[in-house]
């Protein structure tokens, strides 16, 4: 599977490792967001993510090299053993990336797994990313994030689901994603809500034609 790169867009997507949910609770979620900015966030700009009880859609860009070999030599992992290094190696940025997503996963696990009394791990080990190289897969990309939740029948509407970015959006109101630069690429906020309808409906028809 190709390594996460530095500046680079991707779809990540990640499903549960069995048949339990990753979340069960709005604290799950919750707890999930809370790690999520802790480990993710410095190292990756975030443009939508949806959470759906076993698994999970996020949209992110990685930073650029010279933000994330900064994080990497401040990080308590690599601060002996990079001490005076003036120089920090793509293979290093990428092991980094790699164990931030892998600390993120475990530090969710390991708590779900307290409070609930079970072992074991609740993630796929190897997540799922598409790289995104354009502004229509983009945006098909975000689409498709907000729009999981209708496409697996827990709700109607995008507006009813409470642990996707869409509202979050509509707001300009966020402290996980990047509100103001995604809106503002859809066009603005008309143009956003419009290109989501769109794609509703004609989800919408393919239901119907299917009957």
């Amino acid at each position: 599977m190709d390594k996460l790169q530095p500046n680079c867009m991707y779809h990540i997507f990640n499903h549960a490792n069995g048949f339990e949910n990753i979340f069960s609770e709005d604290e799950n979620y919750r707890f999930f967001l809370e790690k999520y900015r802790h480990y993710i966030q410095p190292m990756a700009e975030t443009y939508a993510y949806c959470l759906l009880p076993n698994h999970f859609h996020l949209v992110v860009r990685i930073r650029k090299a010279e933000v994330l070999a900064e994080l990497y030599r401040n990080h308590t992992f690599s601060k002996v053993q990079n001490f005076g290094k003036s120089e920090i190696s793509d293979n290093e940025i990428e092991r980094y990336i790699a164990k931030q997503f892998a600390n993120l996963f475990s530090s969710y696990t390991q708590s779900f797994n307290k409070v609930n009394n079970r072992r074991g791990s609740m993630f796929i080990k190897n997540f799922k990313r598409e790289l995104i190289d354009n502004k229509d897969y983009f945006e098909s990309a975000i689409i498709y994030t907000h729009r999981n939740p209708i496409h697996q029948g827990f709700c109607a509407n995008y507006e009813d689901w409470g642990y996707s970015s869409y509202n979050e959006d509509k707001e300009n109101k966020s402290n996980t994603i990047e509100a103001s630069k995604l809106v503002k690429t859809f066009g603005g906020l008309d143009s956003f809500i419009q290109s989501h309808q769109l794609s509703l409906d004609k989800f919408r028809q393919l239901l119907v034609s299917d009957i």
